[in-house]
């Protein structure tokens, strides 16, 4: 296996004429001809004055053209930066400033709000999709091969800004080594090969959707049935012919909800893998009672990819995300020391490995907080590990609740509502109180048709968690705040929150 992303997830498919994408029209791209594509967009970047280590911002519809545009940057030398597409002028300004950019690529919708952005910033600009993307006009008429651009593995591939849930969102900077090494990891540990065919429905401009999902598939050479988005209808579609689906936890509840969601259509499906958000456990039960399958939950963030995974072959056990990838170290310490905990206590969670990012952009004082001189990076997860090495996330250290000078970690509480009858979700979080310090409030969904009763949860709660332990407000919402990926902003729920009367506490 050689260093560079270019050389291992594309160069080898040159001649291949089996399918790479299927799109929601039909229409079939072969490895061979995505890799012509590659190289005509290829020569547009190097057209727009695009050189090695440069940055280009992408906000674009997700096609063929999308993923040979990342192809492309690659194979150029560039850096690349998906952005989130619900993004508005006001956030996108933020990123292509602290970026600095030599290109915009953007939807073709959005051309003259992204025009004042780009010239303020510099950069060229080109656009993506429909009768009027001038990035797929102009890549028509280049040639369909290109001299690839020598990068070495610690060169940066791509720049990934967090989520930003508290402060200043953070670019994360990954490196060719970085993305190639976990996607080498998860096609072995997963057993991915050119015999699979993954339904592919999660956004591009996310760590998940782009490179654990299509990274693996161009290492191993699977085909993909590229979605432009989730469709319950469509994926039913799809299972029969296929063996692999990526998801959030919000697609396994969809599809649970689907009554033509039968055990029957999921015979040659091989795995079902979920991330980016907790998995609830009778989620876990529920899809394997229906189909016989047993979702495989897996570990990872901006920063690193993927740190943890349940055994392809093994037992996948519900609550935890598994174990350390090949390769990859991951330790649970105390947050003031930082030295490592025993098993079955809470701590900090820290990953050592190639996988880890190499700090962030433009920001050496966060870097050094957060990444360890001996490599290992602060995640600001808290977890613990069982007796037998399965890690379970208990939480981030932001959303730990401190009242009354004791530590309470929401899922706990959360585990013990989510089993209440009638209860379909919920989230615990805390708000400033100034006898506590913190209160702790919990946002309950109800199930379908459901009525709940606080006074029987608030009974429920008594016998099961200790007096420290109880909310002291609960709110009956429709649905919970969630980003992108189906992960619940607590942020969020503490703002909405916060100002409102509390009642007096339980004596």
């Amino acid at each position: 296996m050689t260093n560079t992303l270019y050389d291992s997830l594309f160069a080898h498919h040159e001649g291949n004429t089996a399918p790479f994408l299927q799109l929601d029209n039909g229409q079939v791209v072969s490895y061979d001809a995505f890799l012509q594509r590659t190289a005509q967009i290829a020569h547009v970047l190097q057209n727009c004055g695009v050189s090695p280590g440069d940055r280009i911002v992408v906000q674009a519809p997700k096609l063929a053209d999308t993923i040979a545009l990342y192809a492309a940057s690659v194979q150029a030398g560039a850096v690349y930066l998906p952005l989130n597409t619900a993004y508005t002028m006001a956030e996108l300004d933020y990123f292509i400033s602290d970026a600095q950019p030599a290109l915009i690529v953007c939807d073709s919708n959005d051309k003259v709000e992204f025009e004042q952005l780009a010239t303020r910033s510099g950069a060229k600009l080109l656009t993506l999709g429909g009768e009027n993307s001038s990035l797929s006009r102009e890549a028509d008429a280049q040639p369909c091969a290109f001299e690839t651009v020598d990068r070495a593995p610690e060169d940066l591939a791509a720049l990934l800004y967090t989520s930003g849930t508290t402060g200043r969102s953070k670019g994360a900077m990954l490196s060719h080594r970085n993305l190639l090494s976990n996607a080498q990891a998860l096609v072995d540990m997963w057993g991915i090969t050119d015999g699979d065919r993954l339904i592919h429905a999660l956004p591009i401009f996310h760590t998940h959707g782009l490179f654990v999902a299509m990274n693996t598939s161009l290492l191993a050479g699977s085909k993909v049935r590229l979605m432009k988005k989730f469709d319950t209808e469509m994926i039913l579609e799809e299972l029969p012919n296929s063996t692999l689906l990526m998801g959030v936890p919000t697609f396994y509840t969809r599809l649970l909800a689907h009554d033509g969601f039968t055990d029957e259509i999921t015979e040659n499906m091989r795995l079902f893998i979920s991330g980016s958000a907790p998995l609830l456990a009778e989620t876990h039960v529920a899809f394997e009672t229906r189909t016989g399958h047993r979702i495989l939950e897996r570990y990872g963030m901006t920063e690193t990819n993927m740190n943890t995974s349940n055994p392809y072959s093994g037992e996948r056990r519900a609550g935890t995300v598994g174990m350390a990838l090949p390769g990859t170290e991951v330790i649970v310490t105390n947050p003031e020391t930082g030295e490592p905990l025993p098993q079955g206590e809470i701590g900090m969670i820290e990953v050592r490995g190639p996988n880890v990012f190499q700090g962030y952009w433009q920001m050496p004082e966060k870097t050094a907080e957060e990444l360890r001189e001996n490599g290992f990076f602060i995640t600001g997860d808290l977890g613990q590990y069982s007796a037998d090495g399965y890690l379970s996330i208990v939480g981030r250290s932001k959303d730990l609740i401190i009242t009354g000078g004791y530590n309470v970690y929401p899922k706990e509480i959360e585990d013990v509502l989510n089993d209440v009858d009638g209860v379909q979700e919920s989230a615990v979080f805390g708000v400033p109180d100034d006898e506590f310090g913190e209160a702790i409030i919990a946002a309950l969904v109800a199930e379908p048709r459901a009525q709940l009763q606080v006074e029987q949860i608030e009974s429920i709660i008594r016998n099961k968690l200790s007096r420290f332990k109880h909310p002291r407000r609960y709110e009956l919402v429709q649905e919970l705040p969630r980003n992108t990926m189906g992960k619940v902003q607590k942020n969020v729920l503490r703002e909405r929150y916060a100002n409102k009367e509390l009642s007096p506490a339980a004596s």
